[in-house]
């Protein structure tokens, strides 16, 4: 198994991503467009874990800039089910994090559903701290 960054994509693998969105969240709405957006941009790094040509995990670093310094966002992890407890999550995550430095100084912020309980004890194994803040969305 292989990690790392999608650059382009096949219809098969585009299908292939699109149901690891639905494992992520039944609520994600997913389509070609949003993914040539994030290939697209040049602050968005898509790293999928390839397995004999078939994308079977997946997680996006988007880079911004702000006054108090550079940071980024580590948003949809998801390793395919039926890979799950091969330590998968582990490695796509330490290859993330490798990648980011690449942005050092950087702070890295990740947020994880509660219910997601493995994620996030992985996510804390990694140095990642629970930050008392209030988190909001807003849709428009």
């Amino acid at each position: 198994m292989k990690i790392q960054e999608l650059e382009t994509y096949t219809q098969s693998q585009f299908e292939e991503l699109k149901q690891l969105m639905t494992e992520l969240s039944d609520r994600v709405s997913f389509s070609e467009q949003k993914l040539d957006d994030v290939l697209a941009d040049s602050n968005c790094h898509l790293y999928v874990i390839m397995d004999n040509g078939h994308i079977i995990g997946c997680a996006t670093l988007c880079v911004f800039h702000s006054p108090t310094g550079t940071k980024a966002s580590i948003e949809d992890v998801v390793v395919s089910s039926a890979y799950r407890g091969q330590h998968l999550g582990k490695r796509l995550m330490e290859h993330v994090l490798e990648a980011s430095k690449t942005f050092a100084p950087i702070e890295l912020h990740l947020t994880s559903n509660p219910k997601r309980t493995v994620a996030n004890i992985l996510y804390q194994s990694l140095g990642f701290e629970r930050k008392a803040t209030n988190c909001y969305i807003m849709n428009s």
